[in-house]
């Protein structure tokens, strides 16, 4: 199958991934061009190569109305940055993903920058600055609205507003307010919603893969804010992250940001080493910033699964009071938990009563899920768990020309062998339409994959 693994180990920020993917891509001015096009306000999308320890990379710049953004998260900014400046600026803070955050200034300038809102949560930077700037905030049913408004599919849109309700969620948590009094920075936004949608759009041009993500480095030290000295990864960050693998290191600085981790929690479908895979592209997120390590994100591009063993985890209980229709129901309600299969095996209980033994299939970071789905669906007071290896076969769709019509198929492959399977339903459509036997259109099925 295609697999993205994404190696986070100078952490991770929305531009170095968006930077990563789309070095993978062949038409990054397209790209480039396309987000330009899809009527974010005031935004200025741009890519360039960059040199970092005489390696290649992608550098990803978003400016809104001209303006980078100053502070960075499209949040309630639970941390902002002590500025050490000995000279005059005019916010020359950078980037958000350019791990900004742990800046130490101390202005030697006697004028004042206050930031006031009419909402609780002040951004009090103490920047001293002798100019003005009027922010304005949204809310998150507003930022949700401008993804509905933006000219790309329903798949994409469901992802950026999915990866926005993690960060949403976190602030909540963090701020003790229910998510709709959560209010973001105008600028911030902007700058977060392009790269939120790019990283979206991204997966879709490059079909979706399964995406991997190594244990994340997050970085050391502390931040500054209004409520005090606060430790890296800032709260939000460490809400998004919890469950995930993650460390700190010797590395001053918060190097994994709420978007970052919002961005690979929502689609990553395993975090660990990176898999036995056959890598076909390899892209490269430049950082702004210069550290004693590359600062970037990598990104492996390719096909994973064959000739190789998974993990995998069996969930199972037995069942001996449920109907046969409330059985019966249980497939799609345990697949959209996550189940990879479901098997509802017959079974002799105790007291001699018949049963069954259901039986699933997950991957391993679903488990709790389905679990849970298993527990409330059905009559069982407890479910086993075993954690094991599979081998699978890698599988794709085709469409073979046949003498009675299209048959679609589908293909495994792997560990030296090769199968194909037609579709059924094509078989019974045929059948009905030409008065001949499934086992005469399969045979014309299999003449056909032959002469490929």
């Amino acid at each position: 199958m295609k697999t993205l693994y994404l190696e986070c180990g100078m952490g991770a920020a929305g531009d170095m991934l968006c930077a990563a993917l789309l070095d993978l891509l062949e038409d990054k001015e397209g790209f480039v061009r396309e987000m330009n096009g899809l009527g974010i306000e005031g935004l200025t999308y741009s890519c360039e190569p960059r040199v970092k320890m005489g390696v290649t990379g992608n550098h990803v710049t978003v400016k809104i109305h001209g303006e980078e953004e100053e502070w960075g998260e499209p949040h309630e900014h639970s941390h902002e940055h002590e500025h050490e400046h000995d000279h005059d600026h005019e916010h020359d803070q950078e980037h958000e993903h350019d791990h900004e955050h742990e800046h130490h200034h101390e202005h030697d300038h006697d004028h004042e920058h206050h930031h006031e809102h009419d909402h609780e949560h002040e951004h009090d930077h103490e920047h001293d600055h002798d100019h003005e700037h009027h922010h304005h905030h949204s809310s998150v049913a507003d930022i949700l609205g401008k993804i509905d408004e933006l000219p790309l599919s329903a798949s994409v849109k469901e992802h950026a507003k999915a990866v926005y309700g993690r960060i949403a969620e976190a602030e909540s948590a963090v701020h003790g307010r229910p998510v709709d009094q959560i209010h973001f920075h105008e600028v911030g936004t902007m700058d977060a919603l392009a790269d939120v949608t790019a990283f979206c759009l991204l997966m879709e041009k490059l079909g979706n893969p399964r995406v991997v993500v190594s244990p994340i480095h997050v970085g050391s030290g502390h931040v500054h804010c209004a409520h005090g000295i606060l430790p890296v990864p800032a709260p939000a960050t460490a809400f998004i992250l919890k469950g995930v693998p993650s460390y700190g290191g010797e590395v001053k600085g918060e190097l994994c940001t709420p978007t970052g981790a919002a961005l690979l929690t929502h689609f990553a479908a395993e975090f660990g080493g990176m898999p036995v895979m056959r890598t076909e592209k390899i892209g490269c997120g430049m950082g702004n910033r210069d550290f004693e390590r590359l600062n970037c994100v990598r990104a492996f591009y390719g096909e994973s699964g064959a000739n190789a063993a998974e993990e995998i985890t069996e969930l199972a209980c037995n069942i001996d009071d449920m109907t046969g229709e409330e059985l019966g129901g249980l497939y799609e309600v345990l697949t959209e938990a996550g189940a990879l299969d479901v098997s509802l095996i017959p079974d002799q209980m105790k007291k001699n009563r018949p049963g069954q033994l259901l039986l699933c299939v997950v991957r391993p970071e679903r488990a709790e899920e389905l679990a849970a789905a298993i527990l409330k669906h059905t009559s069982t007071i407890g479910v086993r768990r075993k954690d094991c290896m599979r081998y699978v076969l890698d599988r794709e769709e085709g469409t073979a020309q046949t003498k009675y019509g299209p048959v679609r198929y589908k293909k495994s492959y792997g560990f030296g062998a090769e199968k194909y399977k037609p579709e059924w339903d094509d078989l019974a459509a045929i059948r009905r339409e030409c008065g001949v036997s499934a086992e005469e259109i399969r045979r014309a099925f299999y003449q056909s994959i032959e002469k490929k």
